[in-house]
Parts: structure tokens; C-alpha cells; sequence
């Protein structure tokens, strides 16, 4: 039976159609959209999440958080080696977004004020493997990270990921790896994570510029550096800060002391070089961590300075004082100064009120200033213990 010429027609020109259907190649490239949030406590509200190989990602970023925050992915296990170089880029890191130039960071997004959304597209490798993200705005590095799996098969239960914060390894999320789920799954505590000494924030905090950082030490002893006027502000003993406050989103708010403040510096500047009144011109270059000690590095008069804080040994009461008894057994402050190219009388200045008591490895004292060559300026060490019954 012949069909109709109308028919065949139809039939025809369907079974080609169908023909150049099947010849089309099909789309090997999925696409994925990830939003992330960046959330009070230093941290990315998903800590983990997995695309297959050659994935089209999306990936947003929204700052909800009253400090600013970027998110790079590195190439696998190059975090810590991104977090250090975006660190070494100093004075330049804030036009840079403190994203280094280098080829262990794949993709990134700029830093984002309170507020700010941006996004950034790429396609995920093909080669398998652990993709880290992270936070390189100064201070957020060691504990803001998170990881991008690339992978075809099930992510490792949270308990036992290696790949993420220890704090974030517990099942407390109902919503994947979010901390976003609902009110009910917010930490108890104050602190967003149980931090190990030595650790930092950028902080908010009475007596010091925006730009300071509070600094936890080991043997219950914290300083405040402040990096807008490159000098050690305060220090306390007792515990570290209380940023709940900050961890809930509140704008304009400081972070609380929660020890005794035993040091404040009330000095115009307490390191001058040539002549002892002079004070120099002083500009911050960054820092960087040994051992987990920030170090931080600065210039005097275009003199580079490096400036290294740690919990100093317990006092004999021996070695030579600037000023009264240093009591025996008392927990200290120890700042290890170095100044390779000192070719000039550098001193060190202090006021009789500050709270401590001084004992220097080098240098001679005289009349509440501390006197070092220029060899001995390449290298020394301030020690500075609590005096008994100061409130400060």
C-alpha cells in the first residue's frame, strides 16, 4: 500500500530530522551554580562541596559577615603556601585584594565588603583531587578554608575529613555541610571554633586603630599589635577576646577584653633611630608566621624592621632591669627585634607607668631609654614582665 505523497513527506523529512538529532554531540560540560556565604566566626557557611571532572562552576559569594573577605581555590595542598605569599605581599596586598600572582592559585574572588556579592565562573579540572578554597584577607588564613572536591564518587564522612577545620569535622548541619540550615544548629559557645595558641583576629578594639590585630599566646598571656601605627598597644593575661558580638553580625562593635590589661604603651614612639627624641616615619609591611608566631615586619625612616612576640620564660629576677625588682616566677613577654641593615644608634623608649618592668639582652639603660649600637640593633630582645599591683 503506497501512502499518500503528503505523508511520506512527513515521514521523511521526521526520520531526518531524527537523523541529525543523533548526530549532534551531546553536551559532555554540565553546569553548577554554588553559593556560598561568608559568616561571622572566620569561617564559609558550606566547608566543603563536589563537582565532577570538566563541570561548568558557578560559584557566588556573598559577604555576610562586618568583616571583609575574599575566597581563592588553590591548586591541591598549596593552601597554606597561597595564605603565606598573599601575607609577604605587605603594603601591596590591599590593592592586590591579597591575591598572590602566582600559579598555585586557579581562581579567585576579590575581597567583598559587608554586603557585597560577586561570583566567579571556570570549569573544573579534569584531573581528580581536593581543591582547596580560602579566606587571604591578613589574619583569616590558618582558619577560613574549606574544600572543593573534584571528584565522581561520595565525599568522606564530616568526622573524618582532614581537608576541612577541625572544628568543622562534626555532624551539627542538616542541610549538607551548611552552618545555614536554621537557628537551632548555631554553636553554643561564643567562640565559632576551639582555637589552639597562637591564633589571631583582625579585631575592632578600644585603644587601637582599625587596623589591629588581637593576638592569643600560649600561658594565658594576649597582645594587641597594631598595624596602622606598626607598635605593640597593650597586653593582657587571663583569656582572649569576646567577639560573640562580631559572630553575630553586629555592625559597630568591639571586641571585649575578657583578661587584666598589664602593658600599655604611652610612649609617642617607643623605637628611635639616630637621636633619642627623634621619632621615625613608620610603615607597615605585612607579617609572617614562624612556628605560628606572627612576626611582623615594618619600616623605621625606610628601615626595615622584623618584630617577634612569644610568651617569655619566667623570670629569675636575675639579669640586669630598666627600672625597680623583677619579681621571680612572673610570666613575661618576650619581643625578639631584628634590624639587618641598623647602621645607626637605635632606642628603645618607655614610660615608667606602662605597667612592666624591662630586661634587655643587649644595649645599656639610661634614664627610661634603652641605648643599642648599631651591631647590636641588628638583634635583641626586650623582655617585659607584669609589674606586682599595677592596674592599668
Amino acid at each position: 500500500m503506497m501512502l499518500p505523497q503528503k505523508k511520506l513527506l512527513l515521514l521523511l523529512t521526521t526520520l531526518l530530522f531524527a537523523f541529525l538529532m543523533s548526530s549532534v554531540p551531546v553536551d559532555e560540560n554540565p553546569s553548577v551554580t554554588i553559593r556560598l556565604q561568608a559568616i561571622p566566626g572566620l569561617q564559609y557557611d558550606q566547608v566543603r562541596f563536589s563537582v565532577k571532572p570538566g563541570t561548568t562552576v558557578e560559584l557566588i559569594l556573598t559577604n555576610a559577615d562586618d568583616m571583609s573577605h575574599n575566597l581563592l581555590i588553590t591548586e591541591p595542598g598549596a593552601r597554606e603556601e597561597v595564605v603565606l605569599s598573599a601575607l609577604q605581599l605587605g603594603e601591596a596586598g590591599p590593592t592586590a585584594d591579597f591575591i598572590p600572582d602566582i600559579p598555585q592559585v586557579l581562581w579567585s574572588i576579590p575581597v567583598l565588603s559587608p554586603g557585597e556579592t560577586k561570583s566567579v565562573t571556570f570549569t573544573a579540572p579534569q584531573t581528580l583531587g581536593i581543591y582547596p578554597y580560602v579566606c587571604t584577607y591578613p589574619g583569616h588564613g590558618a582558619v577560613m578554608y574549606g574544600a572543593m572536591y573534584v571528584t565522581e564518587e561520595a565525599l568522606p564522612a564530616l568526622a573524618e575529613d582532614p581537608n576541612i577545620p577541625s572544628a568543622r569535622r562534626v555532624d551539627r548541619m542538616q542541610a549538607g555541610d551548611s552552618l545555614q540550615a536554621g537557628p537551632h544548629q548555631t554553636p553554643k559557645q561564643w567562640h565559632p571554633y576551639e582555637p589552639v595558641p597562637p591564633y589571631w583576629y583582625r579585631v575592632f578594639i578600644p585603644g587601637a586603630s582599625p587596623a589591629a590585630m588581637a593576638v592569643c599566646l600560649p600561658d594565658s598571656v594576649s597582645y594587641c599589635w597594631d598595624a596602622g601605627t606598626c607598635r605593640l598597644r597593650f597586653a593582657w593575661q587571663g583569656g582572649f577576646v569576646d567577639n560573640s558580638q562580631l559572630w553575630k553580625g553586629k555592625g559597630d562593635v568591639s571586641s571585649i577584653i575578657l583578661g587584666t590589661i598589664f602593658f600599655r604603651d604611652k610612649t609617642d614612639y617607643p623605637l628611635r633611630t639616630g637621636t633619642p627624641d627623634h621619632i621615625p616615619v613608620v610603615a607597615f609591611k605585612g607579617f609572617r608566621l614562624i612556628d605560628r608566631y606572627p612576626e611582623f615586619h615594618y619600616t623605621l625612616d625606610g628601615m626595615d624592621v622584623y618584630e617577634l612576640i612569644k610568651p617569655g620564660k619566667k623570670t629569675d629576677g636575675t639579669a640586669h632591669a630598666s627600672q625597680g625588682h623583677v619579681s621571680p616566677g612572673r610570666v613575661s613577654l618576650t619581643r625578639t627585634f631584628r634590624m639587618p641593615q641598623a647602621n645607626q644608634t637605635l632606642w628603645f623608649a618607655f614610660h615608667p607607668d606602662d605597667g612592666v618592668d624591662y630586661q634587655a639582652s643587649a644595649g645599656v639603660w639610661k634614664e627610661g631609654l634603652l641605648k643599642l649600637s648599631p651591631q647590636e640593633a641588628r638583634q635583641f630582645t626586650i623582655h617585659m614582665t607584669p609589674k606586682e599591683g599595677v592596674k592599668l
